[in-house]
């Protein structure tokens, strides 16, 4: 689950061999909660996603001298992974008792936590099952403000909830690191608004050459390796 923005050798997102290799791998976690009578719709649960991410990220301690900011950065130096897993009942109560953040977007609840080593998980984390996370759309998503940030998915490849959440996230990213100060900011005070759409494949041939971030995958799970999942499109990076 990784993506590549820029030709550097050294992307942290590249499917190819890169020195980000060599250094410690860490994982982002993000665990959506998912009762069986009530599940979130799979926008809502993208969107939600999304946010919790940039949410970790503009975290006081994700920054600075914070609790969490040296293992945020040896995330963000070695390749850039995230593992959604689902939880219901007593699990999600355990998770929700870990160091970490829940966002709530219209129903879904997304808790992210900082990262960890690959084969660090908290025992409570670890139990969880990465499959199941396949959700629907009761009905089709609204039109999209053009003044909100949208992160367009490719309309060419079939992904599960959690492995387009998991992309959606690396889009949202993408778009963080290459905003301004200022820029970043504004999206937080505004609360990380933001949506998740598929694109039209005439538009997704436009947006994948339109120089907007564009996440890549790594291939480690799901789809081949340097496929283009997401485009974040922020009308500051337009």
């Amino acid at each position: 689950m990784s993506h590549d923005v820029t030709p550097s050798t050294d992307s942290p997102f590249r499917s190819e061999p890169t020195s980000r290799d060599q250094a410690p791998q860490f994982v982002l976690p993000l665990v959506v909660h998912i009762e069986k009578a009530t599940p979130p719709a799979r926008t809502d649960a993208l969107e939600t996603a999304a946010r919790a991410v940039l949410v970790l990220l503009a975290d006081e301690r994700s920054v600075g001298d914070g609790e969490w900011a040296e293992v945020v950065r040896d995330w963000q130096d070695a390749r850039i992974r995230k593992v959604v897993r689902r939880a219901r009942g007593a699990e999600w109560r355990r998770a929700e008792a870990l160091p970490g953040i829940t966002v709530t977007g219209k129903a879904a609840e997304v808790r992210v936590f900082p990262p960890v080593p690959l084969d660090g998980w908290p025992k409570e984390l670890a139990k969880l099952q990465v499959s199941g996370t396949d959700l629907d759309d009761p009905e089709p998503p609204a039109a999209v403000d053009p003044a909100v940030p949208v992160l367009w998915l490719s309309p060419d490849l079939d992904m599960s909830a959690g492995k387009a959440m998991a992309q959606a996230g690396h889009g949202a990213q993408l778009a963080w690191w290459d905003l301004s100060a200022e820029e970043r900011a504004a999206w937080r005070d505004a609360g990380f608004p933001l949506a998740v759409r598929t694109a039209a494949p005439g538009r997704w041939a436009e947006l994948t050459a339109s120089g907007l971030p564009l996440v890549r995958d790594a291939g480690f799970t799901e789809i081949a390796p340097g496929s283009c999942t997401v485009v974040a499109d922020h009308p500051a990076l337009r």
